[in-house]
């Protein structure tokens, strides 16, 4: 198999593997590598994120600035989740009916454990460590 020469002075060998090389890259740097959103910084781990009597029970509230929802499913029990929608990437936008809502394509999380409720999101929610300190709650 000969290595026509292209206008140019590439080999038409040359140029398909170079296309290639160049294909896998872009893919790979479109890749989610385990598919689940990055993580918070470890500053924020110990720091309060927000007040207890600010979580209503059976409700939330989406924290944008540091992208995570604390919720309270039940009285007295917290959690934190990623407020980052697993679908596209889009900031989930409000917290009720016991559910954590993204306003860009519908997709529905669970407030106890970050679940998908409704697609087209296929993956639960990151879960964040968090305890009550006093009146704070704080991530650890």
């Amino acid at each position: 198999m000969s290595d026509d020469v292209a206008p140019g002075g590439f080999g038409r060998r040359t140029v398909l593997c170079g296309v290639g090389v160049v294909g896998v890259a872009a893919l790979a740097g479109c890749a989610g590598g385990d598919d689940k959103p990055a993580g918070l910084a470890p500053s924020m781990k110990g720091k309060e994120i927000a007040k207890t009597a600010d979580v209503p029970v059976g409700g939330g509230k989406i924290l944008a600035d540091i992208k995570v929802v604390v919720t309270q499913p039940t009285q007295g029990t917290f959690k934190a989740f990623t407020a980052v929608c697993t679908h596209q990437g889009c900031l989930t936008g409000k917290v009720a009916g016991g559910l954590v809502q993204c306003p860009c394509h519908g997709s529905e999380f669970k407030i106890a454990d970050g679940s998908v409720a409704r697609g087209p999101a296929a993956k639960p929610l990151q879960e964040y460590p968090v305890q009550v300190k006093g009146d704070g709650i704080v991530l650890i």
